[in-house]
């Protein structure tokens, strides 16, 4: 037993159990709890009733393999490996989606390595059942980087984040089996039939497959929870909702169809597949992650498990602005600006900050609004502390669980730090209410501006001429905390010549 959970009220002996539930591409208000109005999230309502909703998480980076790479091994991005999503196209044609699909070669991103420790490598240690549903991204069939190798004991989803822009594929993996699917191979940016009629449901009949991927990911949690509940156990639940593709069973889509009325189509310009109603399919797929939250729940219910559960809700960054997808109708990137480059692919607060629902019976306070500042890299201290066991001593994290319990002994960051290669080159730092940003630095700049979000959520008032002692404190960061890069591919132009 932890010191933090030592005579905490209804502690049970045994371990608990974490179960750990990321959607994708999920924007900040786009959820009940944190506000949403148009999209319905019961299950969510009820997590953060029961338990404790924090204001001011950030995920790890904006773009998924990254921020989950951060979240796993605890180290911040300028300490990671995986640094951007590496498609690892000196393979061959990655890109090519019907390859890929016969030729596992092609799948998956640049591999995690083995002598990076994962935060399911450390609950093993700990004595828990380890297992992902969902996508993984940090690795490629036959490396290093699978899933199973990287200290989970079951594996059902997703290799390949390319491979999950579809929710009805071709095939999934189960541990390192790949499992054929009864669906027909639909290739991601398939248009409608020539001459179909785009205002006809009926023309989007082919991209409605029989296997639904998500569906078949709550069907192997639950099958996880039930193998398991004899020891202490990890689900890590990385749902690939809301990402596009624009696809949700039909019944789901019908519920906002009638809500929200007749509305123009999405063609595929963008990308993805068409779909027939765009804003109630994309709103059919947040409520579906909220029934798999839903179902998680009942299933620890009913196995006696739930009141001995640790369960957290997060979002690998924040939200999409393509193919279909639309945050400004549904208000769900409030308080933060919704045009492209300022949600996800960017340092702003749009991209990295982002939902974390925490309920834990007899433990977390139900009702509760939290405004600690934590990051991904904190959750691997946090979980080793309520297994049980210290952090290692490479983690960048700070553990929340002072502050999960309500203690008042909660340490706080003196600052966050990001980095990211991709879309141009970006750092950000948190000061307490600073955010220190740099764009543009693969083009050579290195002009930080800084902004109060005490006062300026939208990062639109740039008030660095009159802030220098911020500045510079904010440039010592960025110089400190940047190591170079093991892969070149993730080196910045402006800070590694």
């Amino acid at each position: 037993m932890t010191a933090a959970l030592a005579g905490t009220a209804g502690y049970a002996k045994e371990k608990p159990n974490i179960v750990y539930i990321l959607a994708d591409d999920l924007g900040y208000s786009e959820i009940g709890p944190y506000g949403q109005k148009l999209i319905e999230t019961p299950n969510l309502d009820r997590l953060a009733k029961d338990g404790m909703v924090f204001t001011q998480h950030y995920c790890g980076s904006p773009v998924s393999a990254p921020s989950r790479g951060v979240l796993l091994t605890g180290r911040h991005t300028g300490h990671a490996f995986v640094r951007g999503n590496h498609e690892w196209g000196e393979r061959g044609e990655v890109w090519n989606f019907a390859k890929a699909v016969q030729d596992p070669g092609l799948e998956g991103q640049y591999p995690l390595p083995d002598s990076i420790r994962t935060l399911a490598e450390y609950l093993k240690d700990a004595g828990y059942a380890t297992g992902l549903v969902g996508k993984w991204g940090l690795g490629a069939p036959n490396s290093e980087g699978l899933p199973n190798r990287q200290g989970f004991d079951f594996f059902y989803g997703y290799v390949c984040q390319r491979q999950a822009h579809t929710y009805y594929p071709k095939h999934l993996w189960r541990n390192e089996e790949k499992v054929w699917l009864d669906n027909d191979l639909i290739v991601p940016g398939t248009k409608l039939d020539p001459g179909a009629d785009p205002l006809d449901p009926a023309s989007y009949k082919k991209f409605t497959q029989k296997q639904f991927s998500a569906e078949l990911f709550i069907q192997e949690a639950e099958g996880f929870i039930d193998r398991s509940k004899d020891q202490p156990f990890f689900l890590y639940f990385a749902s690939t909702l809301p990402h596009l593709a624009l696809q949700a069973p039909k019944e789901w889509i019908d519920k906002y169809v009638a809500k929200f009325g007749d509305e123009k189509p999405y063609l595929g310009k963008e990308g993805y597949f068409p779909a027939r109603y765009p804003h109630a399919t994309y709103a059919a797929m947040v409520s579906y992650l909220d029934y798999q939250v839903g179902e998680i729940i009942k299933k620890l219910k009913e196995t006696g498990e739930y009141e001995n559960t640790l369960i957290i809700f997060s979002s690998d960054n924040g939200y999409a602005y393509n193919a279909g997808c639309d945050p400004a109708w549904f208000n769900g990137f409030a308080p933060f600006v919704t045009t492209y480059g300022w949600g996800k692919g960017f340092v702003h607060e749009g991209g990295i900050r982002v939902p974390m629902i925490a309920s834990w019976p007899g433990h977390v306070k139900p009702g509760t609004v939290s405004d600690h500042i934590s990051v991904f890299y904190d959750v691997l201290p946090t979980l080793c502390e309520v297994a049980g066991m210290k952090a290692p001593k490479e983690t960048d994290g700070i553990s929340f669980l002072p502050e999960l319990l309500g203690k008042k002994k909660q340490a706080d960051h003196e600052f966050l730090y990001w980095e990211f290669p991709e879309y141009n080159g970006q750092q950000a730092v948190r000061i307490g209410n600073w955010k220190a940003l740099r764009l543009d630095m693969q083009k050579g700049n290195t002009e930080i501006q800084l902004f109060d979000l005490a006062t300026d959520t939208k990062e639109q008032n740039n008030v660095a001429a009159s802030h220098q002692d911020i500045v510079q404190k904010a440039l010592g960061i960025m110089k400190n905390e940047h190591r170079k890069a093991a892969l070149e591919r993730f080196y910045i132009k402006a800070i590694d010549q």
